[in-house]
């Protein structure tokens, strides 16, 4: 549909995909934005309807977007709908014309009404722009064990390879057990799996455990694990570790601290804002959102 901001008329579409000229100008809008590669996620058929790009194009070109990320966040027994909006994005000169604003109201009335809460992830040059739309700053809690080295044996999954992949898929049904909180969201949990950490997945057999981790200096950063209940953290991670490894970075909120340094987010130019009058988990509790569900 036609939609006029500050007297220019802009088409919207919130249907980007089906059509190829719509989704490669979208996907080329988040190239030049952000360096994002859409294409080789789209291709391997893993987007599907949980992520959701609403966009503004003047002609046939995409200028601004935000995209929609629904994910079903299961913790304390019961789950709810958290929608995540991802990849803010315009083109430099689109910008301070409205844009964005307009596509943020469009999406807020939208989906105020379809979820139990709204959050985003904001880099430092935009804090300013979302307590414009009822958004509230919050922070999130960084959890650092201390790990040794264990016996058992381990290998790198391959997400090409077709019996890889089913195993990665069956243990994501299995959730992980050790986190408070879970999010079902297959689609881009493959995204991150297929950029950032295809290297990164590994199968501990001895404990049917699907682990995503890597490797830094005396580190090991844990970003998620899919495994049935009956092992321990502290177990399984140690098999991974390496001689010199002493602590155990967690991608996710730990359902026990008992031996854990919990401490503030550090992490630079990222802020989490999470919208006023909804259910808002990060009140009164040092957790964070899953690395690995960050769209």
């Amino acid at each position: 549909m036609q939609v006029l901001i500050r007297g220019h008329s802009y088409r919207f579409s919130g249907d980007v995909l089906p059509q190829s000229k719509t989704r490669k100008s979208y996907f080329k809008l988040a190239q030049k934005v952000f360096g994002l590669n859409f294409d080789t996620w789209y291709q391997s058929g893993h987007w599907d309807d949980k992520f959701i790009p609403y966009v503004l194009y003047d002609g046939d070109m995409a200028v601004s977007s935000i995209a929609v990320c629904v994910n079903d966040i299961t913790g304390e027994n019961e789950t709810k709908r958290y929608v995540q909006l991802s990849t803010v994005m315009t083109l430099p000169r689109y910008r301070n014309k409205g844009l964005n604003r307009w596509l943020m109201e469009h999406v807020l009335q939208e989906w105020d009404e379809k979820c139990d809460a709204i959050y985003l992830l904001a880099n430092d040059s935009v804090v300013d722009f979302y307590p414009k739309f009822r958004f509230e700053k919050f922070t999130e809690y960084d959890f650092t064990m201390p790990i040794a080295n264990a016996k058992g044996e381990y290998r790198k999954l391959n997400i090409n390879n077709p019996d890889d992949f089913n195993l990665i898929k069956r243990h994501y049904e299995l959730s992980n057990p050790f986190s408070r909180l879970n999010v079902q969201n297959f689609g881009f949990f493959m995204f991150h799996c297929l950029y950032s950490h295809a290297k990164h997945i590994y199968y501990i057999e001895q404990y049917d455990a699907v682990i995503i981790a890597e490797h830094n200096e005396n580190k090991i950063i844990c970003y998620e694990i899919l495994a049935p209940s009956h092992a321990q953290l502290s177990d399984l991670l140690g098999v991974l570790a390496k001689k010199n490894t002493e602590v155990a970075v967690l991608g996710f909120t730990p359902k026990t601290t008992e031996n854990c340094l919990v401490a503030k987010s550090q992490e630079k130019d990222t802020h989490l804002f999470v919208l006023a009058g909804k259910e808002n988990v990060f009140k009164g509790n040092e957790i964070m959102f899953p690395l690995l569900s960050r769209a």
